[in-house]
């Protein structure tokens, strides 16, 4: 050793602190450091109670009896026109062409079109009655029309961002804000999970014509702990990477290494009051066992060639979105909490027709399929199904598109408690604003919910001295008129 005598009285001071404060009460240091940053040792792992159950429910959830158990989220992205969808406007077809009322849009936020000639597009697409109830919607979506008696669109849908990304953080997560946990961690963390082999919140992605990139923060935990985040299957080939074992690595030689990782962190456990260190015991446990159910969740082999055939799947795993549907399907069916796909192909600045009517036909059939499917298996009664985007689009022309809208759009839903066979709130006769029964994007959250019997004012997460929840501060009422 060279250090100098004073160095080596130095060196053991230190460690000496460093040891007192690491002993001391978890550190005393770290605790405030944490506070002051804002950490997260405010959700301490007692939050949760005991279970042997990666996720188990909070103490006292469901508040109510659910209608719901499980939820698959077909996230439009991009933002599909709701007046070549679901939302027919006569009077805008007459309208065509010609300058749009000022009327309408005097004051109001626009994005590209801010300070341009407004000018009126009527929509190319045709509208019909569908089923026993007569919803009118586009032909364009003739395999999911033949499902109207089971749908409940909603036609008065509102946000509050009118760029994507921010939009669908909003309609994720309630906010803008980022470290906010989305909807599907909040029921993850709420709820628990149904499955110890999967995780209970799986997101897939596809593509089509008017591709936007989705933010790998609209699955997050945010303020959660993170095993409650959504886990991104890939789309194309193996849903997850590296699931097999090393070559000349056992079953029993990796269950053995997973134990002794298992206690190591357990050690830590028990003297760092730390809910991320629960969470990488889970993953680990949890990891292990995706190793067999993985391989068998993608074996569609078991699937019949009329099945593949109604989801239009030409190769499973391709990355299509047909693809990603009968995958979640298989997941729904094992027990997984929270199903999102994004189909990334509708933001139709230009050739609105040829890139509307391509995606359309994209997921028109893939999302029939999979409601018959759930419907057929019994699991469409306590399956939430939501369709739509994360905004609308303008019903004034873009050049040979529309921009972005934030005042008025629509989604449906299906199954998990739904009324269906009905339409909810409307727009004006020109689709710009929601003017009867106005859903804003917290309204839907609070409603969504509700249907898995949990109160949206009372699931919350305290963190920097607040109590947050989905539904934030702003006023946010459940949709009981659309709940059977």
């Amino acid at each position: 050793m060279n250090q100098a005598p004073h160095e080596l009285d130095r060196l053991r001071t230190d460690w000496a602190r460093r040891t007192f404060l690491s002993k001391s009460f978890a550190g005393i240091g770290t605790f405030a450091l944490a506070s002051l940053l804002g950490g997260k040792t405010s959700l301490s792992a007692s939050e949760t109670p005991p279970s042997d159950h990666p996720w188990p429910p909070l103490p006292g959830i469901p508040h109510f009896a659910p209608k719901a158990k499980r939820i698959v989220h077909l996230c439009m992205a991009g933002g599909p026109s709701h007046v070549e969808s679901l939302d027919p406007k006569p009077e805008l077809d007459r309208l065509d062409g010609k300058p749009f009322p000022e009327s309408f849009t005097a004051g109001q936020q626009l994005a590209q079109l801010q300070g341009a000639k407004l000018i009126a597009r009527k929509s190319f697409t045709k509208f019909r009655k569908w089923g026993e109830s007569g919803i009118e919607m586009s032909d364009l979506f003739p395999l999911t029309g033949a499902h109207a008696d089971d749908l409940c669109v909603i036609r008065s849908m509102t946000t509050e961002q009118i760029n994507h990304d921010t939009a669908h953080a909003f309609m994720n997560t309630g906010s803008i804000i980022k470290g906010r946990p989305c909807m599907g961690s909040w029921m993850l963390y709420g709820l628990g999970a149904e499955t110890e082999n999967l995780p209970g919140y799986v997101v897939m992605t596809s593509s089509g014509p008017g591709a936007q990139p989705v933010s790998a923060r609209q699955w997050s935990a945010g303020i959660l702990p993170s095993k409650f985040q959504g886990i991104a299957f890939q789309s194309s080939g193996a849903p997850v990477h590296y699931i097999g074992n090393p070559d000349g690595v056992c079953q029993s030689t990796q269950r053995q290494v997973i134990d002794e990782v298992q206690r190591l962190n357990g050690m830590l456990a028990r003297e760092v009051i730390d809910p991320e260190i629960e969470t990488r015991i889970a993953q680990y446990e949890m990891a292990f066992k995706m190793q067999s159910a993985v391989p068998e969740l993608a074996d569609m082999s078991t699937e019949s060639k009329e099945t593949l055939a109604n989801y239009g799947v030409k190769r499973p795993g391709d990355g299509s979105y047909a693809s990603n549907c009968l995958l979640a399907r298989r997941l729904l069916e094992r027990g997984v909490r929270f199903v999102q796909l994004y189909h990334r192909g509708w933001d139709h600045h230009s050739n609105l027709e040829s890139g509307f009517t391509q995606s359309a036909m994209d997921t028109d059939r893939p999302t029939a399929a999979l409601l018959k499917d759930l419907k057929d298996r019994g699991l469409l009664e306590d399956t939430l199904v939501l369709w739509g985007g994360e905004f609308g689009r303008t019903p004034m022309a873009q050049g040979t598109g529309r921009d972005h809208h934030i005042n008025a759009f629509s989604v449906w839903m299906a199954g998990g408690g739904v009324k269906g066979g009905m339409t909810y709130g409307s727009s004006d006769e020109l689709g710009y604003a929601a003017v009867e029964n106005e859903v804003p994007v917290r309204s839907l959250h609070a409603t969504l919910l509700h249907l898995f019997g949990v109160d949206h004012e009372k699931l919350t997460a305290r963190f920097q001295g607040l109590d947050l929840k989905l539904t934030g501060v702003e006023p946010a009422h459940v949709l009981h008129d659309i709940i059977s």
